[in-house]
């Protein structure tokens, strides 16, 4: 472990099991607070589930932790480590575009509407970055993207454009490209929400098998199903704030909050 990693563990009390660190985090847009102080921990190798109301703050929570949204408030750190900025003294500073990127390839990020390059073939996008950002040899990453193909049930889509594809292979395809980083954490943001119903399962399978494999996960869902299966931590959120949080199953069949009561009896 970096000495930084190892000084920040010491001065903020995190965990040694804790891959996501979050306190206070707070996220405004000018007059607009859309996270208003929170606090989530996210133990190595386990499946953090968030649900809640469109506009609830999810998604910017989820954009916060790899920087893709700067902070107003609070800390949050991957690892024992800030992504976005460097702690100098007592005041945190702003990382160079270089080590942005480098911090952030440890952290794998899928979204609804897939982000593969449609110029490229699958092989070609599940290359990419690893030789690129990662500066692994060509024919390693792609013996390396061939296995991870092989994982989510893509072997003989090598040489196929995403327009060739379905929504739901395309997804898997975005899996397999995020895990050819070899990342720390996987984020998803609703990585079902466009696709068509029968497709869903096709992609939550890949998710349980990365899950069951010990793939830290924060997944932002719709699927209270996938949440009460694979989740080992339920989040509800609602208007910038964390209402409520528990195991899965207990959370589901008995919430506590009446707020929480309401939301799932809307969507189960």
């Amino acid at each position: 472990m970096s000495e930084a990693r190892s000084a920040n563990r010491a001065r903020f009390h995190i965990p040694a099991d804790s891959m996501v660190f979050a306190r206070g985090v707070r996220k405004s847009y000018g007059s607009l607070e859309v996270l208003k102080g929170v606090d989530i921990d996210v133990t190595t190798g386990s499946v953090t589930c968030i649900i809640g109301p469109s506009g609830s703050g999810k998604s910017t929570f989820l954009r916060c932790i790899n920087h893709l949204e700067k902070l107003s408030g609070g800390l949050l750190l991957v690892d024992g480590e800030f992504v976005g900025y460097d702690l100098v003294g007592d005041r945190l500073h702003e990382v160079r575009d270089n080590l942005l990127c480098e911090r952030r390839a440890e952290i794998g990020m899928l979204f609804q509407s897939f982000n593969l390059f449609s110029h490229l073939t699958v092989m070609e996008n599940m290359i990419e970055a690893p030789t690129q950002v990662r500066r692994i040899p060509a024919e390693q990453a792609r013996q390396e993207a061939s296995v991870l193909l092989a994982r989510v049930g893509l072997s003989d889509k090598h040489d196929r454009y995403p327009r060739e594809l379905s929504g739901g292979q395309q997804q898997r395809v975005a899996i397999a490209r995020a895990m050819a980083m070899k990342p720390k954490v996987l984020l998803f943001d609703e990585p079902t929400s466009a696709l068509d119903p029968e497709l869903v399962g096709e992609v939550l399978s890949v998710m349980r098998d990365l899950a069951q494999s010990g793939m830290t996960m924060v997944v932002v869902t719709h699927e209270i199903g996938f949440a009460r299966e694979i989740g080992d931590q339920l989040i509800f959120m609602d208007e910038g704030v964390i209402v409520e949080r528990g195991e899965p199953k207990a959370m589901i069949a008995d919430p506590r909050s009446p707020r929480t009561r309401e939301f799932l009896s809307r969507v189960l």
